[in-house]
């Protein structure tokens, strides 16, 4: 801050020192300390009809005040009142008519009236200054016969506290508004009922249990990474409310992580997330020589596994997008491999029919990789198993839990291929590039 560098005065140090501590603007403490020396003047010396205004040099301590109005045309106030009184009159008649009508009662129109606080008329105006002219700003330099008083001290001090405290909120209502869709970190602080506070330095963020997600413990003193979703300015200051739930952390962990991501050589299609649990993302690139799921896994998988331990350990399945609809559907529900995809554009379904032994993979435990492909493609997906060893069966998204669709043995063997072959994709890639390199 330039500014302070020749700044010495007492005053000036302790304007200073707010603005260290407080992050606010010279102009704005200035601005406060001068609105709070107004106020005391209007407590001792102040009279009805003066608007008050104070110029105040920190450097010196020396203080002016004005009595600041604007010129305007001579009004009669008698024919004033009387037309005021008038449209009070037009006005009232208006509201009973619309009362006996049952209708909305309209709004009264503004009247525009003079205000001798604020407005001198012209005439008067020219007997103290000759040359005024209409809309000019007149400032009447007023004289300080005495140091305040104590009550006008005490005035002072509480002017000086609540606006110190309103440019603070603005200041940091404008710092987070800026910040929503972005992940900020902070450390977990108290508990108020279900909603976990977590302080994010200058203000605090609220947490609430719709964005927390499910098994993760927030414990006190813990540095935490969060979404911000809304800032909202209230009575009390700025609201912040923050995600850790949100699909939208999970694209923003992604463009922290990867370059290509942040680039925007490879593009994010879609997210579908059950926080906690398992996500899948979409991905895309135009460049023939980059392949958009290796970028996002990693060498050895570093990458991904950055992006899982971030999220708390949650499985995060990544697929390839593709215009072609039915493709993109079949890819959505990786692990699993699917035969071929079948389109209802009228109900907006697709038929996938898979293998026997990919079938529980399509499925997933309790029907979560085909609720979640749903959710990425936008499309029911019906799951079908085709071939020689067993009926075909259907599975629809919303069918949860598999058991009440298959057979209780049947669906015991499923679960147990499921949980010997549900590694993700990103697992699974990860590992090819390993051994890749050992082969090597």
């Amino acid at each position: 801050m330039a500014y302070l560098s020749f700044m010495s005065s007492p005053i000036a140090q302790a304007i200073k020192q707010i603005c260290d501590e407080k992050k606010i603007s010279y102009e704005a403490v200035l601005d406060t300390i001068q609105a709070a020396l107004a106020a005391a003047y209007r407590k001792d010396f102040g009279e009805k009809n003066q608007n008050v205004q104070v110029e105040f040099n920190p450097e010196t301590g020396e203080m002016k005040a004005f009595d600041v109005k604007t010129a305007v045309a001579d009004v009669d106030l008698e024919a004033e009142a009387a037309e005021i009184e008038k449209l009070k009159e037009d006005y009232a008649a208006k509201v009973k008519e619309a009362e006996d009508k049952g209708e909305p009662i309209p709004e009264m129109e503004p009247v525009k009236r003079f205000n001798p606080k604020t407005e001198w008329m012209i005439s008067e105006a020219k007997k103290e200054y000759p040359k005024a002219k209409l809309d000019e700003v007149i400032r009447r330099p007023l004289g300080i016969p005495a140091a305040f008083g104590r009550m006008a001290a005490q005035t002072a001090k509480q002017v000086i506290i609540q606006k110190l405290r309103e440019a603070e909120r603005e200041n940091i209502f404008g710092e987070f508004k800026g910040r929503e869709g972005e992940i900020v970190i902070g450390t977990v602080g108290r508990r108020e009922g279900r909603n976990v506070i977590i302080d994010l330095g200058q203000a605090n963020g609220v947490l609430p249990p719709e964005e927390q997600v499910t098994g993760e413990r927030y414990n006190p003193g813990n540095r935490i990474k969060v979404y911000v979703l809304s800032v909202n300015m209230s009575v009390r200051g700025p609201e912040i409310k923050v995600s850790r739930a949100t699909s939208e952390m999970v694209k923003k962990i992604f463009e922290m992580e990867i370059p290509e991501i942040a680039s925007g050589v490879v593009e994010i299609k879609g997210v579908a997330r059950e926080a906690g649990s398992r996500s899948k993302v979409a991905v895309y690139t135009k460049e023939e020589n980059i392949d958009p799921i290796g970028s996002c896994i990693g060498q050895r998988g570093a990458r991904i596994q950055t992006i899982i331990a971030e999220l708390g350990g949650e499985k995060v399945d990544i697929v390839l997008y593709d215009d072609n609809t039915g493709n993109f559907i079949g890819n959505s529900l990786s692990p699993a491999k699917f035969l071929s995809v079948e389109l209802n554009e009228a109900e907006k379904s697709a038929l996938v029919k898979v293998t026997p032994d990919q079938y529980s993979l399509a499925i997933g435990r309790g029907g979560q990789n085909v609720r979640l492909s749903s959710k990425l493609t936008g499309w029911q997906v019906i799951v079908e198993q085709v071939g020689a060893e067993a009926p075909a069966e259907e599975v629809v998204a919303e069918d949860v839990p598999i058991e009440e669709i298959v057979s209780e043995k049947e669906s015991e063997k499923n679960l147990k291929e499921a949980d010997a072959k549900e590694s993700s994709p990103t697992e699974e890639k990860a590992e090819e590039t390993e051994a890749k390199e050992v082969a090597e």
